[in-house]
């Protein structure tokens, strides 16, 4: 008898509508993949929600000036329905937000406060005096110090992919103000993730079959030593920390987001049975598998700074398996490949596909064309013709020929 599955998607931030990177990346492998093991009558849920907390939320409501409880309340329920119309079926889909996520997220940081995993230091930060707030990554932009490119966030850069902090910008200028910022005192909580460095390499060598995109991520992660993370922020949106000397900050949201796999499924889990506590029958069983699916970005946060997070806690199985597709490009008639980007007007969203279109066409385009070893692009012309050459016309002289023939013979 095959194992339980328990199949997590990636949550997407709840700042804006899905594209189709979104979908290439995280969401729609998933459902496929737990489309099949349906068909083969195996155990399985997929869960997933919005992302809720974190600096990309706090930008947008600035930017419509309106609370981050709206935009998340906004943007939480239009993707949920969106993800609906595409034909991906979630378990559950929760929010960071809920009150069972914060009570999850704050019990998982206590346990490791009180078994003095964390390290606190208190360290310059980039700080904004007109606007008199720390700046966290997304509050900032230069110029990447590893491929120079000028448009890189205070946390990654968007054209090589490399995880960055703040301090580590060139030419740093703050996302509020457009001010140069200067450096101030503060003090946080730190994950030493190089305490972790030997279990978590010995934990990869016995993952067998992991794509080469991902394995290679991480072992140049591992090649480089494992620093220090933070798992506290300067911000007043967010998962308190649950500490009497933390007024003011709150759980980074690389560390509550993963967090909500847990909260989540035990929402599921209460719904279903009414008893919440059976997610330990997904979470702390060994005849239960863990799958995580993920964008090429979210790959050092679910095999490296997850379990390590989930090792220190002691409690949950780490994940069997990290499946992340690499990012879909797109590439306009005459024009060259280029990256999706919302900011440089290159995204389609699936919200306006969908009032002109069916979703499966999409579905079927983007499962063939799928970037799961390299970054591929997506082509209007190649959607078309393949609609029309494997869909309607190869695909379906197959359903006709064989409909046909059983009604004539049958």
């Amino acid at each position: 008898m095959s194992k339980r599955t328990l199949v997590t998607s990636a949550l997407p931030y709840a700042n804006g509508p899905i594209h189709l990177g979104h979908l290439a990346g995280a969401y729609l492998p998933a459902d496929l993949y737990v489309r099949y093991k349906r068909l083969k009558d195996e155990d399985i849920i997929h869960i997933c929600g919005s992302d809720e907390h974190g600096v990309p939320i706090t930008i947008a409501s600035e930017k419509e000036g309106i609370s981050p409880q709206d935009i998340v309340d906004k943007f939480h329920e239009q993707n949920k329905q969106i993800f609906e119309e595409f034909g991906i079926h979630f378990d559950y889909y929760g929010r960071t937000s809920s009150e069972v996520h914060h009570q999850t997220s704050q019990e998982f940081f206590t346990k490791l406060y009180e078994d003095d995993v964390f390290v606190q230091k208190t360290e310059e930060q980039l700080y904004d005096p007109k606007a008199e707030m720390f700046l966290p990554d997304r509050y900032v932009k230069g110029t990447c110090p590893n491929c120079g490119y000028e448009e890189a966030y205070g946390d990654q850069c968007e054209s090589c992919g490399t995880s960055l902090s703040p301090t580590e910008l060139k030419n740093p200028k703050s996302a509020i103000t457009g001010d140069t910022p200067e450096t101030k005192e503060t003090t946080h909580w730190y994950l030493p993730l190089g305490d972790f460095q030997e279990r978590l390499e010995k934990w990869l060598d016995t993952r067998e079959n992991w794509k080469p995109n991902v394995m290679g991520q991480v072992k140049s992660w591992l090649n480089d030593g494992l620093a220090d993370r933070a798992v506290t922020r300067d911000l007043t949106w967010g998962v308190p920390v649950p500490l009497e000397d933390a007024d003011g900050k709150v759980l980074y949201v690389w560390f509550d987001a993963p967090i909500g796999y847990i909260s989540f499924t035990a929402k599921w889990c209460e719904e279903q049975t009414g008893d919440w506590e059976n997610y330990k029958r997904w979470w702390q069983d060994p005849d239960a598998e863990i799958v995580h699916f993920i964008g090429e970005d979210n790959v050092v946060f679910h095999t490296i700074m997850w379990p390590a997070m989930l090792m220190a806690e002691g409690n949950y199985q780490l994940p069997s398996e990290v499946v992340a597709n690499c990012f879909l490009n797109i590439q306009f008639p005459g024009e060259e490949e280029q990256k999706i980007s919302t900011s440089r007007g290159t995204a389609i969203w699936i919200e306006e596909y969908l009032e002109k279109y069916d979703p499966d066409p999409l579905r079927y385009y983007l499962t063939m064309i799928a970037p799961e070893d390299q970054r591929t692009a997506f082509q209007f012309d190649d959607l078309i013709s393949r609609n029309n050459e494997e869909l309607v016309a190869t695909f379906g002289n197959l359903v006709h020929r064989t409909m046909s023939f059983v009604h004539k013979y049958f």
